[in-house]
């Protein structure tokens, strides 16, 4: 909604009720310049968004306090709705047969030619590790740019198991590059940044291990890294909101590993419970968000979070799918009309720009035009493999991709695959184009430099 057509609600209001303007802006946000601010082009955020159109709505002129419209939540049912990540099954099955992975960190790399790192630690922050494929190869990116500075890496997951599968990749990155602090977190996007929960409860729960390890081989951090399992599997535990039905943690955790032969050089870099400091010279927002998320939840609850945590000269690189590929055609030869991709880059950074205000002011936003933007990632099968006759596990292998990417509820799937016409459309599909690719679309938040 623009300001013209926010001030036209308004001025109806208004009439209608016979009020000043002023007194409409004390009542519904507290503040008596609030369309005088408007028509000077001043922009506002969600939440007072929110509470005028909440006052509007409550048709209260007697001055009568407004109810405030709850902000939406994202609902689902968690025995039944899928969410990323969620089903391990067809989340490994596609890391391991689609170079998605590895196209993101090549994409992300690209974005160390722009950062302009400051004492004591380039710092990046992967905003949801999930199997730490990515953070790897963007260590190993980091190291052959930056080989001799100290990397602050922190990263968020809320699974137990990506966890571990992140860990068991963190010795030869330990080894290759001592100077590094790796620290890993369950905390949401707006906490986990400055590792402090919001909540005066969680925060006096929160669970910090500092692990420094001993010796100079990847073997030799790979036994103590393992020997931390049980600490994980007591400590790492997530529940289900009762309110959104999304998993939560159980307690904030927070675990800080490093080499106990560069603690007294990384002393300034290693953090410290309650003296944490956000400041990232780079931010990983790879697939944060559900594709069916509202364009709301994303902004506020993620990206704009995200973006306050950026340092002057850092740089957040956000990638989602785009659809409009082969594997979104599968999806609709089978359900015809459906997409699940109708949030573009472009309406996701204005939203964001909307709901930060004047904190966004330092900020610049870089949706890039398409052919910047856009990449292509693809299922990787042997040539004879898709022009041939495609077998049963090749087939499987693009369909469990292509409702993977679409996030395709099991529900359906179990009432889809009974029929089995879904593999003959995968199939077509395949023959179609000779193979299997997806695209997805990058933007860029970037903090003005000092």
């Amino acid at each position: 909604m623009t300001n013209d057509q926010l001030l036209s609600q308004i001025s109806d209001y208004c009439r209608r009720a016979g009020m000043a303007e002023s007194t409409f802006g004390r009542r519904a946000v507290n503040d008596g310049k609030l369309v005088h601010r408007l028509r000077e082009g001043k922009r506002i955020t969600i939440d007072t968004l929110n509470r005028i159109e909440a006052y509007i709505a409550s048709g209260s002129p007697d001055g009568a306090a407004p109810v405030r419209r709850p902000e939406p939540i994202e609902r689902r049912d968690p025995r039944a709705n899928f969410r990323f990540f969620e089903n391990r099954q067809k989340y490994l099955l596609f890391v391991h047969t689609c170079s998605e992975k590895r196209v993101i960190a090549d994409r992300v790399a690209l974005e160390f030619s722009s950062i302009h790192p400051r004492p004591p630690a380039l710092r990046v922050f992967d905003a949801g590790v999930g199997d730490g494929t990515v953070l790897a190869r963007v260590m190993r990116s980091m190291h052959g740019r930056f080989p001799h500075m100290p990397f602050y890496i922190a990263g968020k997951e809320l699974s137990l198991e990506d966890i571990k599968l992140t860990l068991d990749k963190a010795p030869d990155r330990l080894f290759e590059h001592p100077a590094t602090v790796l620290v890993l977190t369950n905390m949401n996007y707006a906490e986990a940044p400055w590792l402090a929960p919001r909540s005066p409860q969680a925060a006096a729960g929160t669970v910090w291990r500092e692990v420094p390890l001993r010796g100079a081989s990847s073997g030799e951090f790979e036994t103590q890294i393992r020997d931390l399992w049980p600490y994980l599997e007591e400590n790492w535990r997530a529940n289900v909101s009762p309110v959104t039905g999304m998993p939560i943690y159980e307690r904030p955790v927070v675990l800080v590993i490093y080499r106990e032969d560069h603690q007294f050089l990384l002393d300034s870099v290693i953090p410290r419970a309650g003296r944490v400091e956000a400041n990232f010279d780079l931010v990983i927002a790879s697939q944060p968000y559900r594709a069916k998320s509202s364009l709301n939840f994303r902004a506020r609850r993620i990206i704009a979070p995200l973006a306050r945590a950026l340092r002057p000269g850092g740089r957040l690189i956000g990638i989602h799918s785009h659809g409009r590929d082969p594997g979104l055609e599968i999806v609709q030869a089978v359900w015809p009309g459906e997409n699940p991709f109708a949030v573009s880059r472009h309406e996701l950074l204005r939203a964001v720009k909307y709901e930060l205000g004047s904190v966004g002011r330092d900020l610049n936003f870089n949706a890039y035009a398409d052919h910047r933007s856009i990449f292509r990632y693809d299922m990787e099968a042997l040539p004879n493999e898709v022009t041939g006759s495609i077998g049963t596990s090749t087939a499987f292998a693009a369909w469990n991709a292509a409702v993977y990417v679409a996030q395709v509820e099991d529900d359906r799937l179990t009432e889809m695959t009974q029929s089995g016409r879904y593999l003959d459309a995968t199939r077509e599909v395949l023959r179609k184009h000779n193979g299997l690719w997806f695209y997805d679309e990058s933007y860029v938040i970037s903090r003005r430099r000092d």
